[in-house]
């Protein structure tokens, strides 16, 4: 009942009223783009949705316009060379994923599930097949996010996506919503680059 129907009702309700609550952070961030560095506020990129379906995903832009489009950042050898003096701040504060609230709205998205995979992240869309991952709505956070996020392997993140998609209730996404909070402020597994994911290990 909570998956088919009140999940949907929820998101919509919290997206249409953090739209209105946040307008004019999100307008005072856009400035700040515009006047830090060339380019589009926003950043589109391919994602894969439910059922593997692709849509675009909505992100301040926190990267130079001429930056690498189709690797996660966690990859980048040197990510601090793209990343804008505003993107930094943005990316910390995870600020730079607020537009998906419309995304949320929208249907595209909802609060809590998968973190949607770029269209060629084969081996993590193939991973979660196996799991289930790919037949719930993709989230703006995930058990993932909130249990290691880009310090877990493929098939770990793939395995939490299921445990996730294999539970779809109210308490399990009000626990990952507190949980997100939480990893937000410690950037608990947040890894830019591939030289801070090494030094990690």
């Amino acid at each position: 009942m909570y998956q088919k129907y009140w999940k949907r009702i929820l998101d919509v309700v919290l997206s249409g009223l953090a739209i209105l609550a946040l307008s004019p952070l999100l307008a005072v961030i856009a400035v700040w783009i515009r006047l830090d560095s060339a380019g589009p506020v926003f950043f589109r990129q391919t994602r894969i949705g439910i059922h593997k379906t692709q849509f675009e995903i909505l992100k301040f832009r926190t990267m130079r316009k001429d930056a690498p489009k189709d690797v996660p950042t966690h990859l980048f050898s040197d990510s601090d060379q793209w990343i804008t003096r505003a993107g930094k701040f943005l990316r910390k504060t995870s600020l730079d994923e607020l537009p998906q609230i419309l995304q949320i709205f929208t249907g595209k998205m909802s609060f809590v599930g998968p973190r949607p995979a770029l269209w060629n992240q084969y081996d993590l869309i193939a991973a979660r097949d196996k799991y289930g991952a790919n037949d719930v709505l993709p989230g703006l956070t995930g058990w993932a996010q909130v249990n290691g996020r880009d310090a877990l392997s493929v098939q770990e993140k793939a395995q939490r996506d299921g445990e996730y998609a294999a539970h779809v209730t109210f308490g399990m996404d009000m626990l990952c919503l507190w949980k997100t909070v939480k990893t937000v402020v410690t950037r608990e597994g947040y890894c830019e680059g591939a030289a801070e994911r090494k030094k990690r290990k």
